[in-house]
């Protein structure tokens, strides 16, 4: 990495190795033959699409639905449950936002810079944890909210660049793949209007100026239009906004969860933001004449912290997000620093101590993430009992926040409350002591869930909360389901996960 590929040949082989070294780093997630974390859930809703459902009216998730419909492809190409397939597209995504970052960097920079962008995505975006191996919406999102920064990044001084309309298409594209994934915008849209974003394109007039922000604007515009009338066709649109935007209240802030991860994260990806930090510290040199760029990537990097922040649940996913700026900001300095242009100010910025560095990280997060898949590669104990036990056409149902039973057994859900937070109350982000979430349950979701087991009764129950001494949710608790279970089911196993309960 410390030399730059001054040849064609050169370049091809770096290229090669950049694309060889993220297959390897994503080598667990390929040979994995279950889903990983919340590809399960998602997958639920896509393989309800692919019979013939719909998203939030038959299989409840608070995801946008280009997320699902993305899953609803894949599995609509190469058969439902092809983890293989997911893993492979998962890998091709990652290339893809890898290859934007190059675009971005080789534009501002050279094409050495745009190398080391793209080896850092494929290095730190499945940082430290096996969960950041999936296929999750942050990852997704990633992709367009790159390749419209890719766009808008692209020299031209023409008045008005109809370039950023498709530019305003994918960061709609992102927001429906994931909320948070809107913020990205905004920065984009104040880059276009910085005045030194106007000198360094020679536009002398304003007006052309607020027509590219127009341009940008009805990209984004478009985009939602476009879902917007998919959905109102389907006859989910009132659903789909209830549960992508209205159902998005912040009850509590995990602020010890938030402070760990947090500090994690930057430990895990200490080369990134030393290289980020020291980048900004450089204006004068690497950003000369690129002014706006840097505020924009800076705007990028306070955006995505937002977003990163907004959920005020801290998972380690949600700080996928980060990534590509921090790759963008720490590539110039540490491209100047590999080819020996600048000296390194610390013993830690040498140019073998740093290549060892991230030697280093790479084998950490492979050994961490290995381990951390090794004890999920065979389905659920409950979901092996129904898919040998139970018909192709039997409905079960989970009482819990375990979607993947649904994935292992094989079979659909009775009910559209795959999860069952609708039902119970619960808070994404873990307990919270002395906090009875019964307030929160969704007014009318029991009277739903009666109806939806009226249209298919399930023939399995299964409880993954069966011990009323430690469950949050006990059955008993709640009339309903206690009465039905009691009246017409009885329990066939006791698994791992919980109590199987078959209809009389």
């Amino acid at each position: 990495m410390g030399v730059p590929p001054n040849s064609s040949l050169q370049f091809r082989l770096a290229v090669l190795g950049i694309v060889l070294l993220t297959v390897a780093i994503r080598l667990p997630s390929l040979l994995h033959p279950q889903p990983i974390d919340s590809e399960a859930m998602y997958s639920v809703v896509a393989n309800e699409i692919v019979d013939g459902g719909r998203p939030y009216a038959d299989a409840v998730e608070r995801k946008p639905p280009l997320l699902f419909w993305t899953y609803a492809a894949i599995f609509k190409v190469a058969g439902k449950f092809n983890w293989k397939a997911l893993h492979i597209v998962a890998l091709v995504w990652t290339l893809c936002a890898m290859a934007g970052l190059y675009v971005i960097c080789r534009e501002l920079f050279d094409r050495n810079t745009g190398l080391i962008a793209a080896f850092f995505y494929g290095v730190f975006q499945p940082w430290l944890t096996w969960r950041n191996l999936s296929f999750d919406a942050e990852m997704l999102m990633n992709l367009p909210i790159i390749w419209a920064w890719a766009i808008a990044f692209r020299r031209s001084s023409s008045r008005l660049r109809p370039e950023l309309f498709p530019a305003g298409a994918l960061l709609g594209a992102a927001f429906l793949l994931k909320q948070p994934a809107a913020i990205a915008a905004v920065p984009l849209g104040i880059y276009l209007l910085l005045p030194s974003y106007r000198a360094s394109r020679s536009l002398a007039r304003t007006n052309s100026i607020i027509i590219q922000a127009a341009m940008l604007t009805a990209g984004f515009s478009a985009a939602l239009g476009l879902a917007t009338i998919v959905l109102w066709k389907q006859g989910i649109l009132r659903d789909a906004f209830y549960w992508t935007i209205a159902n998005h209240d912040v009850p509590h802030v995990f602020w010890q969860k938030g402070i760990v991860h947090t500090l994690t994260f930057l430990g895990a990806c200490l080369p990134l933001v030393i290289g980020a930090i020291m980048t900004c510290r450089d204006k004068d040199e690497i950003w000369a004449g690129k002014t706006a760029e840097r505020t924009g990537l800076l705007g990028l990097l306070a955006a995505s912290a937002i977003g990163a922040a907004a959920g005020a649940r801290f998972y380690p996913h949600y700080y996928v997000q980060l990534i590509p700026p921090l790759a963008l900001l720490a590539a110039p300095y540490y491209a100047r620093l590999w080819s020996r242009k600048i000296q390194p100010p610390y013993w830690l910025l040498r140019p073998k101590v740093t290549c060892a560095w991230l030697a280093l990280t790479v084998i950490a997060f492979s050994v961490k993430q290995r381990a951390g898949l090794a004890p999920r590669r065979v389905p659920s104990e409950a979901g092996r009992y129904l898919f040998t036990h139970s018909a192709p056409a039997d409905r079960i149902f989970v009482w819990g926040q375990t979607p993947e039973i649904y994935i292992d057994a094989h079979r659909r859900p009775a009910c559209r409350y795959i999860t069952t937070f609708p039902l119970t109350g619960y808070i994404f982000g873990g307990p919270i002591r002395g906090f009875d979430t019964r307030s929160r349950i969704l007014p009318g979701a029991w009277s739903t869930l009666e109806q939806d087991f009226a249209s298919h009764p399930p023939t399995y129950i299964v409880d993954v909360q069966p011990d009323p001494k430690s469950a949050q949710y006990p059955v008993k608790n709640f009339p309903i389901l206690a009465k039905l279970l009691a009246e017409r089911y009885q329990p066939v196993a006791h698994t791992a996960e919980g109590v199987i309960y078959r209809m009389r």
